[in-house]
C-alpha cells in the first residue's frame, strides 16, 4: 500500500468524485430518475486509510465497499464510519463469515444457499438480522460467482426463508461486452429480474438495492436500472497492490 500522500493525491480524489457525481446525475435523469435515486459506493480495495477517510470526511462519501474480510478488518478500526455505511462486496468464504457478520451493513455477495445459512447462523448467535444481496452471474461466466439468472428467483425465495438474514436486493458484475448496446441489454435483464422478484411481494424480501455498475460501466448500468454503483479506480486511481493483496 502507498504510505506517503501529497496534496495532489487528495485533490485528485475530490475532482474525480465531482466528475463521477455529475455523470451519475446525468445518467439518472436520462433514466427517468433523480440524482438522489442512485447511490455511489466508493470501493476501497487496496486503498489506504488516509485516502478513504479523506473521501468520507472531506468529500461526502457515505458508503464504502470492501472486497475482502481480512482487509476490512485491518482498516475498520481507523476508518471514519460514524456517518458512513460499509458493505462487503467480494466473495465470502464460509470460514470468514463469522468475522464479518454484524460488522457491515450489507453483505452484497450471497452466491449460494449454503453461505446464506452460514451468515444467518452467526447473525442469530449475535441476536441480529444481517442484510444481504443476492449475487447474480448475469453473464453466465464460469469464472464468476453468483446464481444463474434462471434460478435466481427460486433461490432468493429459499434464502429469504432463513431466519437471521433479510434479502434487500440483487448484485451483479457485468461481463465484458463488444459494444455498449449489448452491455445495456444485460443490465436491463438484471433490472427486469429485480422487478420480477419484487412484484411477488414475498416475505423477508425487500427489493431496495440493485447493485450494478463499476468504474468502467456505471453510466450504462444506471441507464439499465441500477440504483447503486460500485466505483473504485475512477475515484482513487489505479489500485496499488502489495504482498497482502
Amino acid at each position: 500500500m502507498e504510505k506517503l500522500l501529497n496534496d495532489s493525491a487528495f485533490d485528485n480524489i475530490r475532482e474525480n468524485l465531482k466528475v463521477i457525481r455529475d455523470k451519475i446525475s446525468e445518467a439518472a435523469v436520462k433514466s427517468g430518475r433523480g440524482e438522489n435515486d442512485v447511490s455511489l459506493m466508493a470501493v476501497t480495495k487496496t486503498i489506504d486509510v488516509p485516502r478513504i477517510n479523506y473521501a468520507i470526511e472531506e468529500c461526502g462519501v457515505n458508503l464504502i465497499g470492501e472486497n475482502r474480510v481480512q482487509e476490512f478488518e485491518s482498516k475498520a478500526g481507523e476508518l471514519s464510519l460514524s456517518g458512513c455505511k460499509a458493505h462487503l462486496i467480494g466473495h465470502l468464504q464460509s470460514n470468514k463469515a463469522k468475522k464479518i457478520v454484524g460488522r457491515v451493513d450489507v453483505i452484497q455477495s450471497v452466491d449460494t444457499v449454503s453461505i446464506a445459512r452460514e451468515i444467518a447462523k452467526h447473525a442469530l448467535a449475535r441476536g441480529i438480522t444481517q442484510k444481504v444481496l443476492i449475487e447474480v452471474n448475469i453473464g453466465c461466466e464460469w469464472s464468476k460467482f453468483g446464481f444463474d439468472i434462471s434460478e435466481t428467483g427460486e433461490k432468493t425465495a429459499e434464502i429469504a426463508e432463513i431466519d437471521g438474514i433479510k434479502v434487500e436486493g440483487l448484485m451483479c458484475v457485468a461481463p465484458i461486452c463488444e459494444n455498449n448496446s449489448e452491455l445495456l441489454k444485460i443490465f436491463e435483464n438484471m433490472h427486469k429480474l429485480f422487478i420480477d422478484i419484487d412484484s411477488k411481494k414475498s416475505d423477508n424480501i425487500d427489493m431496495k438495492i440493485l447493485s450494478m455498475g463499476m468504474s468502467g460501466d456505471y453510466e450504462t448500468a444506471i441507464l439499465g436500472g441500477s440504483n447503486l454503483v460500485r466505483v473504485g479506480s475512477a475515484i482513487f486511481g489505479p489500485r496499488i497492490y502489495s504482498d497482502k493483496h
